[in-house]
C-alpha cells in the first residue's frame, strides 16, 4: 500500500492517506485542520477514497470531517461508537480550545475491534486501542513484508497519549500498547498522529512512559 501524510493546523495532527499500491483505492484517516490539504493531495495522486475513518474524535483529528465527506459522499465516515460523543460534540469541543466551530455530518457507520477495511486489494485492521479517548482505535496493515500501524495518538516517538481529555484513562491507555501495538512486530513501522514516525521496536526499548521486552513472536501475530 501507498502512504501519504500530512501535518495540519495549529496542532500539527497527521492526517494519512493509505492507498492501493496498483489502483485509486483510498482510505482517509483523521482529516484534522486544513481538509483542503488533503482534497488536494487525493486530487493530485488521482485517488478515490473508499471511507474515511478517525482514529479518535478529538477536534485536531476530526474537526475537517464534515468538509472531506462533502467532496466524497459515497465515502462513508466511520468512527468507533464509544467516540461517538466526541465526535458529535466536536462545536463544544472547539469551543473550549478556543478554535472555528467545524461543520457536522452523522457518521454513517462504526468501526469495532477486528473488523477490516478493503483498500483495493489491501486490508487493514482495525483495533479498539482506549486510554486517550474511549473510542481510540488503531489501523494495523496485513502485508508482513511492510509491516505498519496507524496509531493517532496511543503512541508517540518516546512518548505515548495523554490521558487529561474527556474519557482519559492511563490504565487503559498502558494495557492497549503492551496487549495490541506491542505483540506487533518490532520492525512494524508506527505512523503517530503527532511528531516522528518510530517502530515497535524502538518503543519496546526505550520509550520511558511503557517499556516492553523485545518481541520474539511470529511476524504476523496480533
Amino acid at each position: 500500500m501507498r502512504v501519504f501524510a500530512l501535518e495540519l493546523g495549529p496542532f500539527e495532527a497527521r492526517c494519512v492517506v493509505v492507498a492501493d499500491d496498483q489502483g485509486p483505492d483510498a482510505l482517509i484517516v483523521d482529516p484534522g485542520f486544513e481538509p483542503e490539504a488533503v482534497l488536494a493531495l487525493v486530487a493530485r495522486e488521482e485517488l478515490q477514497p473508499v471511507a474515511i475513518a478517525l482514529t479518535h474524535a478529538h477536534l485536531d483529528h476530526a474537526w475537517g470531517a464534515a468538509a472531506v465527506k462533502a467532496a466524497y459522499r459515497q465515502a462513508p465516515l466511520l468512527v468507533h461508537a464509544d467516540d461517538l460523543p466526541l465526535y458529535r460534540n466536536l462545536g463544544v469541543q472547539a469551543q473550549v480550545f478556543g478554535m472555528p466551530v467545524p461543520d457536522l455530518v452523522p457518521e454513517d457507520g462504526v468501526l469495532a475491534d477486528g473488523q477490516k477495511l478493503a483498500i483495493g486489494r489491501g486490508r487493514l485492521l482495525v483495533r479498539h486501542c482506549p486510554g486517550h479517548s474511549p473510542g481510540h482505535v488503531v489501523f494495523i496493515g496485513e502485508d508482513a513484508s511492510a509491516a505498519l500501524a496507524i496509531v493517532g495518538d496511543v503512541l508517540f516517538a518516546g512518548s505515548i497519549g495523554r490521558t487529561d481529555l474527556w474519557g482519559g484513562s492511563l490504565e487503559r491507555l498502558e494495557r492497549s500498547i503492551r496487549d495490541v501495538l506491542y505483540r506487533l512486530p518490532d520492525a512494524t513501522r508506527v505512523i503517530p498522529g503527532h511528531g516522528p514516525e518510530t517502530t515497535i521496536g524502538a518503543e519496546k526499548t526505550s520509550n520511558p512512559f511503557v517499556p516492553g521486552r523485545p518481541n520474539r513472536q511470529h511476524p504476523n501475530s496480533v
